[in-house]
């Protein structure tokens, strides 16, 4: 009697779990970049931006009698290396060197104030008490330098804007007398509104202390459709995605074509790039009044030099190139930028990158030609330029490595085939001779000669799959 036999589902279902265990590990070896991303974005934002306080903050107190230096010197001990504070002779002096951002903020003390040192002697004790309240006070700082007084109207295209703080009104001796002199304050917010937010912090308890409201003047004062300044770094964000997502296409979909073309397309990607920044800066969301041929050009260096070395990268990096890219021209490139903090509100690494990243370059850059008359632009756009040079660098090295793996590739191809070649010579069997034997073989011989050859087809069989395998 025969048993029928019950098929296995176990091993039925063997190739189906392999093939998810394989897949599963596909996905998770995958999870690594997001996670790797989550990580650095965590560090280098919070880094960053999570605990701003200045450092070295440079700022001045206008005049030249002894009431200034007392002064200035009284903050510079309260403010224990927040604060670099020195005088300045006189108000056009202090406007100069806010336009050219050696400063960023001026005191100007009111000209009766300036007649005894004890009284700024005795106004500078405030200090003590509002100094590390002014130096924090940068968390949470994209409002204007003088929203904390009443707001003030623009005076005319590229001129100041004032407003007058009630600070005044809350210290000794109440508000100003009508005709008295009030202390005044120089900012310039294009240059940083947080920056010029801390300043205000600082001197606003001394005009107080002095019973006098603070009267604060913009000598750079931003465009009214961008009152906080950071419609440049949000500039610099919308290129620098447009830029590296473009590395992404070029490098994956484009991995086919020769580096050459590669580099073209990179090259027209940064115009195209260049030119959509320019139009949202413009006519989109007027961030920008003027200078757009100018900001087209920064920006058409800038997207350049991310595409060109983003597809350089991707010959070494394969599909580790997004955290490559995303960890150089956003984990590192948007923190340092200076674009919601300068350099001296952030820790000595930030501040350090500052110095020659291509972030900092662009923003710095349109700055000065949209707002401080070009004055430094020409070493932000050498910035932009050598970032450039890297990326031809980067892409000659590709271009080298990719050479040589197409010449090894080569030649280990024709290796394979001259082994295939050697083998299959070597086993082909020699004519066989016409007619019978000189031995005069029987008709056993034939069968015989038969077996030889499925012998030797056989083994030419095994040595021709070891030459291909090899």
């Amino acid at each position: 009697m025969s048993t029928v036999r019950r098929p296995d589902h176990r091993s039925a279902h063997r190739p189906a779990r392999a093939a998810h265990a394989n897949g599963l590990r596909h996905v998770l070896t995958h999870l690594i970049t997001p996670l790797l991303m989550c990580i650095g974005m965590g560090l280098a934002y919070l880094g960053a931006f999570a605990h701003p306080a200045p450092h070295d903050l440079p700022v001045a107190v206008v005049g030249s009698g002894r009431s200034a230096q007392l002064l200035a010197q009284s903050i510079n001990d309260k403010a224990g290396g927040d604060l670099e504070v020195r005088t300045v002779g006189d108000r056009a002096a202090a406007v100069d060197r806010l336009t050219h951002q050696a400063i960023f903020g001026a005191y100007v003390i009111p000209a009766q104030e300036a007649k005894g040192a004890k009284r700024a002697k005795g106004a500078s004790d405030a200090v003590d008490a509002s100094g590390a309240e002014g130096a924090s006070g940068a968390e949470g700082a994209p409002g204007r330098a003088g929203r904390s007084g009443e707001a003030g109207a623009p005076s005319g295209s590229g001129g100041s804007r004032t407003s007058s703080g009630s600070a005044g009104r809350d210290g000794a001796g109440g508000a100003a007398r009508p005709g008295k002199p009030v202390p005044e304050l120089l900012v310039a917010t294009a240059g940083s509104d947080t920056s010029a937010t801390v300043v205000q912090k600082v001197f606003t308890p001394i005009a107080a202390q002095q019973g006098a409201p603070l009267k604060v003047t913009d000598v750079a004062p931003t465009t009214e459709d961008d009152p906080t300044g950071q419609g440049v770094f949000f500039l610099l964000v919308a290129i620098s995605i447009g830029s590296y997502a473009s590395v992404a296409v070029i490098g994956g979909a484009g991995a086919v074509l020769p580096l050459r073309l590669r580099t073209a397309l990179a090259i027209g990607t940064s115009f195209v790039v260049g030119l959509i920044g320019t139009a949202f800066a413009g006519p989109v969301f007027h961030l920008v009044d003027h200078g757009l041929v100018g900001l087209w050009g920064m920006a058409w260096l800038y997207s350049a030099g991310v595409l060109l070395i983003g597809t350089g990268l991707h010959t070494f990096l394969k599909r580790w190139t997004t955290l490559g890219v995303m960890t150089l021209f956003v984990m590192l490139n948007f923190t340092s930028s200076g674009g919601i903090f300068r350099p001296e509100m952030q820790n000595g690494f930030f501040a350090a990158l500052h110095s020659f990243w291509n972030g900092a370059g662009f923003v710095e850059g349109v700055r000065s030609h949209v707002y401080f008359d070009g004055y430094g632009l020409a070493g932000h756009v050498w910035t932009l330029v050598g970032w450039l040079v890297a990326g031809l660098v980067v892409i000659g090295v590709a271009a080298l490595a990719e050479k040589r793996r197409r010449t090894a590739e080569a030649e280990a191809a024709a290796h394979a085939a001259a082994v295939a070649a050697a083998a299959v010579a070597a086993t082909v069997p020699e004519p066989a001779w016409s007619g019978r034997p000189a031995g005069g073989a029987g008709p056993g011989a034939g069968h015989g000669s038969a077996h030889a050859a499925a012998a030797l087809e056989e083994e030419r069989d095994e040595e021709l799959e070891e030459a291909v395998g090899v």
